[in-house]
């Protein structure tokens, strides 16, 4: 079964954990225990409607506050699709946690609060899935009940929102707007009798229909090595094989490769899926592959196509979003993280920090958390690597703090 990965956005209280909690709810995918919990909470609470929030924020300082902090991953499924969603956080402070969020989502809702129109935080949302590329855009404008189900407010927020996407990157019709009533579930699963002027799809029909061209990224076949395998049984003595996962496009036996960063040349001679032999593996598979010779493959190094070999490069250009408490300096030493590959790299400079508002950078010399910059940075050894643009999981990586292994940041090879 095909699975969608999304990722929300929104301001504080614009109905986010909302929105996911009815669409679980009208869906039939809460548990029974967990709905009880949800009706409880919400009779003790005074409410004359269930409050569906409770069935995302899980951090007991979340359901204090009413705000989301962390990014909350979200599981459930219909008859057409598997879903996972990444709640994300608001606020402006937990930048960092919707980049992590929507760094591997193929779609993104960005909700917006129907009394107050797209506002600061709606730039900022839509800068960061526009600079993470992704694939498509669900505008929901939420809370239409509170403006009596209006379409000339839904009409000007649309409107507003068109003008702040022709400062991005996104194609218009790969951005989508839905009125919506989430609280009580008006065209989330089901169309709203309330807004007869609305002949658009609900929020999962929308989603049912995208098909995984749409939102799946195709690029130059990338086969970063896992681990290597050598069963230990005396029926496989002499197999030698190369696990990971595929990005970028398929791969197929009879296929000249080249292994990175040796530029040793063979072919594929077998692909195994579990316990199965097949002759092509399809764009994010975990595979098994074999070579015709028996050459040296090591985890961190990478198989290609030899007709589509990627950049080599020891200094590399990137736009980084800072995530430490320290601020990232140059002179600083941390580990590149790209793909399975480590390497020791050191920040040759910052140059400037990025707005989120779409007006530009300005000139700065280091980063502080949350603030996402151009940072060039000078590498140990030669990375294999292709631009962000054109190969999202061969041009993304993370900075780990060397001393204490924590993740300070991610960054996109520009």
């Amino acid at each position: 079964m095909e699975v969608l990965k999304i990722a929300t956005a929104g301001s504080v209280d614009d109905g986010k954990s909302t929105l996911i909690g009815r669409l679980l709810y009208d869906t039939k995918s809460l548990t029974t225990d967990k709905l009880e919990a949800i009706e409880k909470s919400s009779k003790q609470k005074g409410y004359d409607y269930l409050d569906f929030s409770l069935a995302t924020d899980g951090l007991v300082a979340e359901r204090e506050q009413g705000i989301t902090i962390d990014v909350a991953h979200i599981y459930f499924s219909t008859a057409k699709k598997s879903y996972i969603i990444a709640d994300t956080p608001g606020h402006v402070e937990y930048t960092r946690n919707m980049v992590t969020g929507a760094s591997t989502s193929q779609v993104s809702i960005i909700l917006i609060d129907a009394r107050k129109g797209v506002i600061e935080q709606t730039y900022r949302h839509f800068f960061i899935n526009n600079l993470l590329r992704v694939k498509e855009i669900v505008v929901a404008i939420n809370k239409m009940d509170l403006v009596d189900y209006s379409e000339e407010v839904f009409n000007q927020i649309k409107a507003d929102f068109q003008a702040l996407n022709a400062k991005s990157t996104f194609k218009e019709q790969n951005v989508s707007y839905i009125p919506l009533a989430a609280i009580n579930g008006g065209n989330v699963v089901d169309k709203s009798v309330d807004m007869p002027w609305y002949d658009g799809q609900t929020v999962l029909e929308h989603l049912e229909a995208l098909e995984p061209a749409d939102v799946y990224e195709k690029g130059q076949a990338r086969f970063p090595i896992q681990t290597v395998v050598r069963p230990k049984m005396a029926e496989y003595h002499d197999f030698r094989g190369y696990a990971g996962k595929l990005y970028g496009n398929n791969i197929k036996v009879g296929d000249s490769v080249t292994v990175l960063p040796s530029l040793t040349e063979s072919k594929v001679s077998k692909i195994h899926f579990f316990d199965k032999e097949f002759d092509e593996a399809a764009v994010g598979s975990s595979i098994t592959i074999e070579l015709e010779n028996d050459i040296n493959v090591t985890r961190g190094d990478m198989i290609v196509k030899s007709s589509e070999l990627p950049q080599v490069e020891k200094d590399i250009n990137t736009t980084v979003c800072w995530m430490d408490s320290k601020k990232l300096v140059p002179g600083a030493k941390y580990f590149v993280q790209h793909n399975t590959n480590r390497v020791l790299a050191k920040i040759d400079s910052v140059k400037n920090v990025i707005a989120t508002d779409f007006s530009g950078t300005k000139e700065a010399s280091q980063l502080a958390i949350n603030e996402i910059g151009e940072v060039n940075i000078k590498l140990s050894k030669a990375l294999y690597f292709d631009a962000y643009n054109d190969n999202k999981s061969n041009g993304a990586f993370i900075l780990i703090d060397a001393a204490t292994n924590t993740t300070a940041g991610a960054g996109f090879i520009r």
